[in-house]
C-alpha cells in the first residue's frame, strides 16, 4: 500500500473541519489501509485522514508496541457521546508536528460510537492511552490541533518555529538578509 506524504504544521489543511464520510466501500478500506501503512511508517499510534490531506471523518490507532502483534482500529465517523468527569495527562504528540511534545490533559474516559470498516455501527469505551488517542485524532477531525490544549504562550512558540521551518524549506528568506 503506498505510504502517503504527512501535511505539517503551518499548513492551513489541518485547520480544516473534516465530512462524514457517506459510504463504506473498497476505496474507503483501501484509504484507511494506506493511514494505517502511513502510519506504521511515521512510526506513530493514531492518524486522522486529515494528516494525509483527506478531509474525511476517518482515523486508525493501532497502540501495539514495536515487540507485539499490530492491532489495528479503523474508526469512520468517530463522535464522542460520553466523557469521563475524572482527568488524566499524557504527554502528547503529532505526526503533523514532528518532535514537539507536551502534556495534555483530557477526560480520563471516553465513549465513541463509530462505523468500523465493515460500516457497521459500534461503540467503545476506551480509558488511558487509547482515550487519549481517541480524543487527540477525533480534534483532528474538527480542526483542532493538540497544541490548542496548551498555554498560548508555548502555542504561539510552535507555530512560530514550524512557520519558520516551512519557510526555510521553501527557500524564502526573510525580508531583508542579503544572501550571498
Amino acid at each position: 500500500m503506498p505510504i502517503k506524504p504527512l501535511i505539517i504544521l503551518p499548513d492551513p489543511v489541518l485547520r480544516q473541519v473534516s465530512k462524514p464520510v457517506e459510504r463504506v466501500d473498497g476505496a474507503l478500506r483501501k484509504l484507511a489501509d494506506d493511514m494505517l501503512d502511513t502510519m506504521y511508517d511515521a512510526p506513530g499510534i493514531g492518524l486522522a485522514a486529515i494528516q494525509i490531506g483527506e478531509p474525511l471523518r476517518m482515523l486508525v490507532i493501532d497502540l501495539a508496541k514495536e515487540d507485539e502483534t499490530p492491532a489495528p482500529h479503523v474508526f469512520i465517523n468517530p463522535e464522542i457521546i460520553e466523557n469521563a468527569d475524572q482527568r488524566s495527562v499524557y504527554e502528547e504528540g503529532c505526526l503533523s508536528i514532528p518532535d514537539y511534545y507536551a502534556e495534555v490533559e483530557r477526560p480520563a474516559a471516553v465513549r465513541v460510537k463509530y462505523l468500523d470498516r465493515d460500516g457497521k455501527l459500534q461503540e467503545i469505551e476506551a480509558e488511558g492511552l487509547m482515550a487519549t488517542c481517541l480524543q487527540h485524532e477525533i480534534d483532528h477531525l474538527n480542526g483542532v490541533l493538540f497544541i490548542d490544549h496548551i498555554s498560548k504562550l508555548k502555542r504561539d512558540m510552535v507555530v512560530k518555529k514550524f512557520k519558520k521551518l516551512a519557510r526555510d524549506k521553501s527557500g524564502n528568506k526573510a525580508p531583508g538578509k542579503l544572501v550571498g
